[in-house]
């Protein structure tokens, strides 16, 4: 038979019993706050997940493609031709986008019977960009005006050029608006890959 005494927990016993509470909370603080401390500036520095909202990049991404995006590449190197980025809205900076990067700083972008002809140093006559990513040839259409880049400045398109807002309608992408690029897609699961830039 059971004394009172052995049913009430002792003092000690309930101490004891808090302090195991105490370090169990304290625990799981500390794992928050280290999956903070990694995470966080992993996603501000390193790299951060984009989901494709529209179909100004298809065929190449979906709406709702899940992305990866590789913030670190363009602290070394300057973004190529090619690369698909993601890049805060020059007009609205609370406003993302994804594009592909068609004009170098430099250079000079001209829209012609639906192709896009590049001017540089190493190309003084002009070429017209080969873009096998795109659905059918001659289809960007807009203003034949002649775009020069500054030092900075970039030209982006996204590759239905048939449904994008991009620098035909809003100009130049500066420098500082270029968030990062594109490094892989992981959703849907069918469709994981890891961009390749294409050659030109």
């Amino acid at each position: 038979m059971e004394t009172e005494e052995n049913k009430n927990p002792t003092t000690e016993e309930k101490n004891t019993a808090l302090k195991e509470i105490l370090l169990f909370f304290w625990d799981l603080v500390k794992i928050v706050l280290i999956a903070v401390i990694i995470i966080v500036p992993f996603r501000l520095l390193v790299a951060e997940p984009f989901v494709v909202s529209g179909s100004s990049m298809v065929p190449s991404f979906n709406h709702r493609d899940y992305l990866i995006i590789d913030r670190i590449s363009y602290r070394a190197n300057t973004p190529k031709r090619g690369d698909v980025i993601v890049l805060k809205f020059p007009k609205d900076n609370d406003q993302f986008f994804i594009k592909r990067i068609v004009g170098l700083p430099g250079e000079q972008v001209k829209l012609q019977q639906g192709n896009v002809y590049i001017t540089n140093s190493k190309n003084p006559s002009g070429f017209m960009l080969e873009e096998d990513y795109l659905e059918s040839q001659g289809q960007t259409l807009g203003r034949p005006d002649v775009i020069s880049l500054g030092s900075s400045e970039y030209y982006v398109l996204g590759d239905n050029r048939t449904a994008s807002s991009d620098s035909r309608v809003w100009g130049i992408l500066p420098r500082e608006d270029i968030v990062g690029k594109v490094w892989l897609r992981v959703f849907p699961i069918s469709n994981f890959s890891f961009f390749e830039r294409p050659e030109y």
